[in-house]
């Protein structure tokens, strides 16, 4: 019998990547595709980001940013 192992690809974009490390732990508003979320930008992954908002944190997948405005 033949197996198949499913394997994980993603996509990096090594360019936002680097720019949102570079301001990280700043207060940030992030536009996707469903919308804006403002807040403090707690983490940045190859994948994806964490903004805390409200208290909560928001986990963004960097292929759905459309724009990121560092704030203050």
């Amino acid at each position: 019998m033949n197996q198949q192992t499913p394997s994980f690809v993603s996509h990096i974009d090594s360019y936002v990547y680097h720019a949102l490390q570079g301001i990280t732990g700043r207060m940030v508003a992030v536009q996707t595709v469903r919308g804006t979320v403002t807040g403090l930008l707690k983490s940045v992954m190859p994948d994806h980001i964490v903004v805390e908002s409200g208290g909560s944190p928001f986990f963004i997948r960097t292929q759905q940013i459309i724009w990121v405005i560092p704030r203050g």
